[in-house]
């Protein structure tokens, strides 16, 4: 700074390390202050701290330290030192909104300054007008400040004003231009010590790959920097409304509604930025609606909107309307001013060059739609379907889902399915970018409209294949290809032994009767650490999906049938496939079909246990009104062949071979028809051979295994010390036929965490995804191993659709708890079958037909399915 002596260079070096060595610099500028330093000196240490407070603590605090640095830059007669502090007052003074008092302080700062001194002033501002969402004007300022700190070669605030730059160049949609500036910005942040903002731009990175379509490379990115924050010991405020953004758009928005939710709980414990907290509130609102919860997004919006208002930032506060009005209209409100307040913000929107503006003429379209205000629908849907040949995927989709509502709407049942399906090829592309099988199947929330627009006009249409073909085109769709095998990634490997090794901890602590808090905080974190390591995998390349064939699926039924159940409109329908041709049959209502079923499998739970006897009749009265609901008409058209069920999401739990048309069939369930196709056509493995394997704590302690060694000469039997789970993983790849006797969780919170106990602690679905083939076969004499989650659109998630996609053409296993004892029988009734050449399903049945008739063992035949088609 030109007034500022060369005897001052050691203290004028704390300002930068604020952002390399945040604590040190906080630490030297206190000492600086005890050693009676002169008013320049003091200015520079008191800016110190109030930029640490400002970005890291209390925001009042920071506004005393700054208010005390310029006035003691005044008393030393320095003006660019006044300048400098005048700017970095501003900022803070925006922060705690109190915007035109902060941009009063600029104005002052601008003509104080001069020189290099102005170059930096104007950067802040351009932070500050790009924080209230005024890109514009922060793109002049930092087109003005760019060439004066590039003359003197001030690489940081070069870097600065580039990363700046590209951030806007985001908010605004320019992808390439931003990545182009981020790019510039990290060549020189290599050059320098400034660790904060190293982070900073590897942070940036994250939103640029995110908002270029890359979720996993976005997640991967902002973890790095998270890593880099915490090394620092710094806050993460900005990173957690990144992330919140990048997890509500791969469809874990309740994940981004926690993150968002403890920032803001942090942030208001430590007084800090009130800008930074209407952001929060605005990420968590959007979560929130999202995740389904629209009075929870009502009360976050309204709050931001109200806080954006008074920081006089419109850009933000628009977009805090927007979600606004769609949480009050997921809450059932329609109105005509309702109508007029979603174009207002479109229009809005579309001025600012903001991506959200389709959205928004979409939801002014569907409010108006609602109404039967047409001319007013199609005149919005209209400028939101200009979107669907441009930007990143959720644009796109969102411009055909306009294109189909309009269509809808005009009466074109044709146009409907045209858009329908280019919609759901955008998403398509996008779901096989993503490795992991969790995001897969998050992201096909995206497409479930656009999949149900198009199965009512199917069901209109009077056509079953076709309702069918839609039915498949966006059901499993993450079985459609096994998911990226996590890489060799060290530490994913060593998060997994943890996991494991606390997992087993804590197990034998509960079953000692002693407090587990400290285990229990430690396996969520290494859960955390491997969710994040395996979200950071990419995928294979688009179009790289399977597409589903009724012929083919006619073909191979044979004498067969296969019976898919969709819902529409909250209504069953029987989609029955054989003989050459799909027949459709009206079934019940689903709520109903999912509280039956809900009260089956708590009945199944009871009769586990002797002395449940008396209910057993009420179980089989259950089952036959089960099969009013979902089988109805269908029935008598049942064949004498096998029967596949295809259920949705929301009747994976029913016990089918408790339905009394079902319960003396070859019976196999699959997850979608598609999934039961590429089974049926999985070739087993050349010398596959068998492997059995039996875990701890189990109360006959695995007492089918010795019996099936001796059946199986060549069997490979890991049981006690050996039951480990890196050696299991080793014999299982590959393996022709696995019989697993364990101890079965399900978790319904994190279903890629539902485990099997083995000698080493639990062996989880993540585990089962490190396979390059699994077994061909595999027979899981286990509780609750077949439960699944719904997520997504009908997508599922658990034990047995880990496996499904790896190379397992078959799986045993069961939806409930079940009696250990009675499971032995069972068990070895099973294998006999399976000796004589019969496949699962139909070892299964005859199986089930040579238990005892008391409950107990009835209960447990009745707890087990057979899925696939092996």
């Amino acid at each position: 700074m030109r007034d500022v002596t060369a005897g001052s260079e050691a203290i004028l070096e704390l300002l930068p390390m604020v952002f390399a060595d945040p604590g040190e610099a906080r630490a030297r500028a206190e000492h600086v202050l005890r050693s009676g330093p002169s008013p320049l000196h003091a200015s520079v240490a008191h800016q110190v701290l109030g930029i640490w407070q400002r970005d890291f603590g209390d925001l009042r605090i920071a506004l005393r330290h700054l208010r005390r640095a310029r006035d003691l830059a005044a008393r030393a007669e320095s003006a660019d030192r006044e300048a400098d502090v005048l700017a970095t007052l501003g900022v803070a003074l925006v922060h705690a909104g109190r915007t035109r008092q902060g941009l009063a302080s600029f104005e002052r700062g601008v003509a104080r300054g001069s020189g290099h001194t102005r170059a930096r002033v104007l950067y802040r501002r351009a932070y500050v007008w790009w924080v209230l969402g005024r890109h514009r004007e922060a793109l002049e300022d930092v087109r003005r400040a760019l060439p004066v700190l590039r003359q003197v070669a001030d690489d940081i605030w070069t870097a600065r004003a580039l990363t700046l730059r590209a951030t806007v160049h985001l908010a605004l949609g320019a992808v390439d231009r931003a990545v182009a500036d981020f790019t510039a910005a990290e060549r020189l942040w290599d050059t320098t010590g400034q660790e904060h903002d190293k982070a900073d731009a590897v942070e940036s990175r994250g939103l640029a790959a995110f908002r270029s379509g890359d979720i996993p490379a976005a997640l991967r990115l902002l973890d790095e920097a998270e890593e880099r924050y915490a090394k620092l010991g710094t806050p993460t405020y900005n990173l957690s409304i990144r992330r919140c953004e990048v997890l509500r758009a791969a469809g874990l928005a309740p994940e981004a509604l926690a993150e968002a939710d403890a920032a803001i709980a942090e942030l208001d414990r430590i007084g800090g930025q009130s800008t930074r907290k209407a952001e929060l509130l605005l990420a968590a609102s959007w979560a929130a609606r999202s995740a389904g919860d629209a009075h929870t997004a009502i009360a976050r919006a309204a709050v931001a909107v109200r806080l954006f208002a008074a920081q006089r930032r419109t850009w933000w506060e628009t977009h805090a309307r927007l979600v606004l009005i769609e949480a009050r209209v997921a809450a059932g409100r329609r109105s005509g001013r309702m109508v007029a307040d979603a174009a207002a913000v479109a229009e809005k929107l579309a001025s600012f060059g903001s991506p959200a503006a389709p959205e928004a003429s979409l939801l002014a379209g569907r409010i108006a739609l609602a109404l039967g205000w047409t001319a007013d629908a199609e005149r919005h849907l209209a400028v939101a379907a200009r979107s669907r040949y441009g930007g990143p995927p959720p644009a796109r989709v969102t411009g055909w889902a306009a294109q189909a509502l309009r269509a809808r709407a005009a009466g074109s049942r044709r146009g409907v399915l045209e858009a329908c399906r280019r919609g759901l090829d955008v998403l398509d592309d996008h779901r096989m970018t993503l490795g992991a099988s969790e995001l897969r199947a998050h992201a096909t929330a995206q497409g479930a409209e656009l999949a149900a627009l198009a199965q009512e006009v199917s069901l209109a249409q009077g056509s079953p294949r076709r309702l069918l073909a839609w039915s498949e085109r966006w059901r499993a769709t993450v079985l459609s290809a096994p998911p990226t095998r996590p890489p060799d990634d060290p530490a994913l490997l060593s998060g997994l032994t943890a996991y494991r090794e606390i997992a087993a901890r804590a197990e034998a602590a509960r079953m000692e009767g002693r407090p587990v808090p400290a285990l229990e905080r430690e396996q969520r974190r290494l859960e955390r650490e491997v969710r994040s390591r395996t979200r950071h995998m990419g995928g294979a390349a688009a179009g790289a999906g399977y597409r589903f064939d009724v012929d083919r699926l006619l073909d191979r039924l044979g004498d067969g049938r296969l019976v898919e159940l969709v819902v529409v409109d909250g209504r069953v329908h029987v989609l029955l496939c054989g003989q050459g041709r799909v027949r459709r049959f009206a079934g019940g209502s689903l709520d109903q079909a999912v509280a039956e079923a809900g009260h089956v499998q708590a009945a199944l739970r009871r009769l586990a246990h002797p002395g449940a006897e008396a209910r057993l009749p009420l179980v089989e009265e259950a089952g036959r009104r089960l099969q009013d609901l979902l089988l109805a008409g269908a029935v008598p058209h049942l064949g004498a062949g096998p029967v596949v069920i295809v259920p949705p999401g929301a009747l994976h739990q029913v016990p089918w071979a408790l339905l009394p048309a079902l319960r003396e069939r070859v019976l196999s369930v699959s997850p979608s028809a598609g999934s039961w196709l590429r089974a049926r056509e999985t070739e087993p493995p050349p010398r596959g051979r068998p492997v059995l394997v039996r875990g701890p704590g189990l109360a006959t302690g695995g007492a089918e295994v010795p019996e099936l060694a001796g059946r199986y000469g060549t069997a490979t039997v890991l049981e006690d010390d050996e039951a480990r789970v890196p050696r299991v993983l080793a014999e299982l790849d590959g393996a022709g036929l696995a019989h697993l006797a364990a101890h079965g969780t399900f978790r319904a919170d994190s279903p890629l965490f539902s485990a099997l106990r083995m000698a080493d602690g639990p062996l989880i679905v993540h585990d089962f995804e490190r396979l390059a083939r699994s077994p061909y076969r595999i027979i899981l004499s286990s509780c609750e191993t077949a439960r699944l989650a719904s997520v997504g659109a009908d997508e599922l998630l658990g034990v047995v659709t880990a496996l499904l996609p790896l190379g397992t053409a078959g799986v045993v296993a069961s939806s409930a708890p079940v009696n250990d004892a009675a499971v032995v029988p069972l068990m070895l009734a099973l294998h006999k079958g399976l000796d004589t050449g019969l496949s699962l399903a139909e070892a299964l049945r005859d199986a089930r037909a040579a238990l005892p008739g008391d409950a107990v063992h009835q209960a447990t035949g009745w707890a087990f399915a057979a899925f696939g088609a092996a």
